[in-house]
């Protein structure tokens, strides 16, 4: 069988957006990606539409987080608990309930991340530490948290939404406590719990936008 130049030429086009595809999705997934910050939470750090640089490859080498890191992670299933009978507040973690069966479900989820939705916080509390929120202040192990990223005279409530609070807790081995900078404003750990470290996708590396504000986070 013969293929004519035209046949050929195709296949190559085919086979050049295949590679492509393939580079590309494995860039953004084991290296970097960029996003777009879409809610207030993180303010006055950041503002809704600014674009970031994510680097992947904490997850990719499996850094531990470090306390003051900006990270994104998948957003858990129950974002907000409205009885502590829902809860163990002696293993106060996020639940994970709606993940996806299969391979190329996990595929579509996971890696191409159509359908997903993801969280941008700060990390506050590492493993082992007590957070405790109390009069406004973060304490950490009993030490008041200084936290110069704030808005200047804005306080940490035990919670935002009507639900139970995670404000005095232990956070367990293999998990992270995470709020949001605008803290009247942000659902967070203090709502559903601590996050697993294996549920963190990045960390906030750069902004290019807007252009005033390029550079590293």
């Amino acid at each position: 069988m013969v293929i004519s130049d035209k046949a050929k030429n195709i296949l190559e086009w085919i086979l050049c957006v295949v590679i492509a595809f393939v580079l590309a999705v494995l860039i953004k997934y084991f290296i970097g990606t960029p996003t777009i910050v879409k809610q207030v939470s993180m303010r006055p750090t950041l503002e809704p539409n600014n674009r970031l640089i994510l680097n992947r490859l904490v997850r990719t080498f499996k850094q531990e987080p470090q306390r003051g890191d900006i990270i994104t992670f998948e957003a858990p299933s129950i974002r907000e608990y409205v009885s502590y009978d829902q809860v163990d507040m002696n293993n106060p973690v996020a639940k994970y309930e709606d993940e996806p069966k299969g391979i190329w479900s996990k595929f579509i989820y996971y890696v191409l991340e159509i359908n997903k939705e993801s969280y941008i916080k700060r990390v506050i509390g590492l493993p082992g530490e007590q957070v405790k929120i109390e009069g406004g202040k973060v304490y950490i192990n009993g030490q008041e948290l200084q936290e110069n990223y704030l808005r200047e005279g804005l306080q940490t409530p035990t919670n935002v939404g009507k639900g139970i609070s995670f404000s005095n807790i232990t956070v367990p081995e293999g998990y992270v406590f995470a709020m949001g900078d605008n803290r009247t404003q942000s659902t967070d750990c203090r709502s559903f719990g601590c996050i697993p470290i294996n549920k963190i996708e990045s960390k906030v590396w750069i902004r290019f936008w807007p252009l005033n504000l390029f550079g590293k986070v």
